[in-house]
C-alpha cells in the first residue's frame, strides 16, 4: 500500500481516499492497480485509535508509512526509522494512478522510467521489488504469461520456467478467465521475509513480467547476484535504506496538505 501510495502524488495517502459521487471523481482506490490492494479497513482502525489519544497530530500519510515498517517486522523482516511529519493530500485521481504505478507487465524500460521520475535508482529497484518475497496475487496480474503472451491464445512467455508454468496452469489459474485465485507471489515462503524471492528470479520463477524483467538487465542481474550471495543481514540493511527513501518521496509538510480526521476523506 506504501508503495501505492508513494509513486502518485508522493507519499500523502492519496490511495485512501474515496471516490466522490457528488463531483463524478474516481480516485486511486478505483483505479485497476488498487483494485486489489486490501487493508484499508485495518488503516482506518488504526487511525481511529490515534485520534482518540491524539486528535489532529498524526497523518494518514504517517500511519501508512508505519504501519508499512511493522507489517514487515512481523513477517521477520527488518525494522527501520520511519520520519514522520507527512501531511495527508486532498487530491485523488484514478488516471494519475494508472498512469504512475508501474504495472506487473512493466518491462525493464518502464520500471527504469518509473522509479527514476521518483529519484529511486536500480538498486532502490531491485531491493524494492524485494517486497515480493510476502503477500499474494490474482491471476489476472499475470495470467497472459501463461496463455495470451503474444496476443494468440495458447502461447506462453518463452522467459517463464516451463515447469512453473505448468503448475500454475495445473493447480492455480486454470484458466485466462479466472479472476479470483489468489498465488503466492513467493511460493513456499510467503509468509516470511527472506531472499527466496530473488532465487526464484534466477531461476526464471518470476510470477509477473516485472520480476522477470530484472534479471533481464546486466546491473540489476549483478544487484540480484550479490544479494543470493550474501547474507540475510545485508539485505535487510539495505532493503530499509530503500524503504526509507521511498517514505521521503514528494512529502507533503507544513501547511502543504492536512490531518485528515478520517483517512477516506478529506477534511
Amino acid at each position: 500500500m506504501q508503495f501505492h501510495d508513494c509513486f502518485v502524488r508522493g507519499c500523502d495517502a492519496s490511495v485512501l481516499l474515496n471516490s466522490t459521487k457528488s463531483t463524478g471523481n474516481q480516485t486511486e482506490k478505483a483505479a485497476i492497480p488498487n483494485q486489489t490492494l486490501r487493508g484499508f479497513s485495518f488503516i482506518d482502525g488504526v487511525k481511529k485509535i490515534v485520534e482518540a489519544e491524539c486528535p489532529g497530530v498524526v497523518s494518514c500519510a504517517d500511519i501508512v508509512a508505519l504501519v508499512a515498517r511493522d507489517s514487515v517486522v512481523v513477517t521477520g523482516g527488518p525494522y527501520w526509522n520511519v520520519p514522520t511529519g507527512r501531511r495527508d493530500g486532498r487530491i485523488s485521481n484514478a488516471s494519475e494512478a494508472l498512469a504512475d504505478i508501474p504495472a506487473p507487465t512493466s518491462n525493464f524500460t518502464r520500471l527504469q522510467s518509473s522509479f527514476a521520475k521518483k529519484g529511486l535508482n536500480l538498486k532502490d529497484l531491485v531491493l524494492l521489488s524485494g517486497a515480493h518475497t510476502i503477500g499474494i496475487s490474482h491471476c489476472p496480474s499475470f495470467s497472459t504469461r501463461l496463455y495470451n503472451f503474444t496476443g494468440t491464445f495458447g502461447t506462453q512467455d518463452p522467459s517463464l520456467d516451463s515447469e512453473y508454468a505448468a503448475n500454475l496452469k495445473a493447480k492455480k489459474c486454470k484458466s485466462l478467465n479466472d479472476n479470483t485465485t489468489i498465488v503466492e507471489m513467493d511460493p513456499g515462503s510467503f509468509r516470511t521475509f527472506d531472499l527466496s524471492y530473488f532465487k526464484l528470479l534466477l531461476k526464471r520463477r518470476g510470477l509477473f513480467q516485472s520480476d522477470a524483467a530484472l534479471p533481464t538487465s546486466s546491473t540489476t542481474k549483478s544487484y540480484i547476484n550479490q544479494l543470493v550471495q550474501g547474507s540475510l543481514k545485508e539485505f535487510y540493511a539495505e532493503f530499509a535504506q530503500a524503504m526509507e527513501k521511498m517514505g521521503k518521496i514528494e512529502v507533503k509538510t507544513g501547511s502543504n496538505g492536512e490531518i485528515r480526521k478520517h483517512c477516506a476523506v478529506v477534511n
